[in-house]
């Protein structure tokens, strides 16, 4: 309820704003009786206010709804009104006294033409596009890129691995993903998120290696407008905000101050975060995926990792397994590459000769998956769509291949090192299918009678 100050309005000041160039307006009291007409809309009904004033209502407009809103008390807002082939936007509001009662309505012009009407609505109508645009792009961004079916493999570790990411992808609970570098932790991260309830949900990535540790706070937990020197003056979320109803993944945990460490422990506990120079916490609901290539459990002993906040972390713990420990998938892995760059008008390998694959599957791949890719792509790009031979492979690799067996004490030329690959190679083809000569020369890509006669050479008759 609107109270008048003690002094009155003065009456010239009451009348600049009845009187409003811009403004239409018609005052009736209770009974429908005019009150009031201001110039503009004597103006638009063509009458003489002086005649009108003191009249009903359906005098100057047979169909005015006036009468119907003083009854019902319910204001009608944006009416078109139809007058002398003219169309207008009117609202009708009702008028109480201090107690509630109804004592009588005015209508007022909202708008004078129907072309600013269409024109309003038109830009709302591109504002809500746009608004479904942006929301559109938003979850692009924050979703996840990746699906198990993208994980190849049948070796043990492997399998264990994807069946722990199908039991988490069914819970909330946390998850904790250790791994070597180019494991493909990131991976199983997002394939988690799409498999689970949250999968239509953003998934937040936060690489805490990659954040100034002056920074962690804000970028975690956002910021009110103003709260220190340099912060945004409309305040930021912060990534939790981001995850709502989704889910967050902590890439590099390992790498988070001790500080920061006891603050995400309160919030991953509680549900909740408080905004740097917020004076209430936010309730929110997000689910957690933690990462590091890094031994948690050395650093708990050595106390730069919280005790506590590595059990919350770890209700759930998925291994991602170095290619040294998985060679017999290191062909399928690396066809599965091959076939994801051929990308555009490409021209590309499709066959990976045998000598090369024994090579790749002697190697210790310190680098993992991502080292393997890297190999392969700058061989593609040589090769062309030639099969993969060892003259396209990178002077590097050979380089470090011929280290490695020297330091197994072979000797340091590629005839001696192939050889070993050679037999290594046959090795896990033969464990892999079982001591199935044909399968093992076909995964190899030679005949099985090459198969026999490299066996006998080789001695693993």
């Amino acid at each position: 309820m609107v109270k008048l100050a003690k002094n009155p309005i003065p009456h010239e000041l009451l009348c600049a704003l009845l009187e409003s160039p811009h403004e239409s307006i018609i005052l009736v009291d209770k009974e429908g009786i005019v009150r009031y007409i201001s110039h503009a809309a004597a103006k638009f009904y063509q009458v003489d206010d002086q005649d009108i004033v003191g009249s009903h209502i359906h005098k100057l407009n047979p169909q005015s709804r006036l009468p119907e809103v003083i009854k019902t008390g319910r204001a009608e807002a944006g009416s078109v009104l139809r007058m002398k082939g003219k169309e207008r936007i009117i609202a009708r509001i009702p008028l109480r006294d201090a107690e509630g009662n109804v004592v009588g309505a005015f209508a007022k012009l909202v708008f004078w033409h129907m072309k600013r009407a269409k024109e309003l609505v038109r830009q709302t109508e591109v504002l809500e596009e746009r608004l479904t645009y942006y929301e559109k792009e938003l979850q692009n961004l924050y979703s996840s890129r990746y699906d198990l079916q993208l994980v190849v493999g049948e070796s043990p570790p492997i399998q264990d691995a994807r069946r722990v990411a199908t039991q988490a992808a069914q819970s909330d609970l946390s998850l904790l993903i250790t791994g070597e570098t180019g494991t493909g932790k990131d991976l199983f991260a997002h394939s988690v998120h799409r498999m689970s309830s949250r999968h239509d949900k953003p998934f937040v990535k936060v690489n805490c290696g990659a954040i100034p540790q002056e920074l962690f706070e804000s970028e975690l937990f956002g910021y009110e407008a103003g709260a220190f020197t340099g912060a945004s003056q409309k305040g930021k979320p912060g990534k939790f905000e981001l995850a709502d109803g989704g889910t967050i993944f902590l890439d590099e945990i390992g790498e988070m101050p001790l500080a920061m460490q006891v603050k995400l422990l309160r919030v991953i506990q509680e549900q909740e975060v408080e905004r740097l120079g917020a004076t209430k916490p936010l309730k929110l609901d997000f689910r957690v995926i933690a990462a590091t290539n890094r031994n948690l459990k050395v650093m708990l002993k050595g106390g730069t990792f919280r005790q506590d906040l590595y059990y919350r972390l770890n209700i759930f713990h998925l291994h991602t397994p170095p290619l040294r420990e998985i060679r017999r998938d290191i062909p399928r892995m690396a066809y599965q590459i091959l076939s994801s760059l051929r990308t555009g008008k490409r021209v590309l390998p499709a066959k990976i000769s045998p000598e090369v694959m024994q090579l790749l599957m002697s190697y210790d791949w310190p680098g993992n998956v991502r080292e393997l890719r890297n190999i392969l792509e700058r061989a593609a790009a040589v090769a062309g769509g030639e099969a993969l031979q060892e003259e396209h492979l990178p002077p590097d690799f050979l380089e470090n291949l011929s280290h490695a067996f020297r330091g197994s004490g072979a000797p340091p030329n590629l005839k001696r090192a192939r050889e070993l690959a050679e037999k290594e190679a046959i090795k896990q083809a033969l464990e892999y299918t079982g001591g199935n000569r044909t399968q093992a020369a076909e995964l190899l890509g030679i005949h099985r009678t090459g198969v026999h006669q490299k066996m006998k050479k080789y001695g693993l008759e």
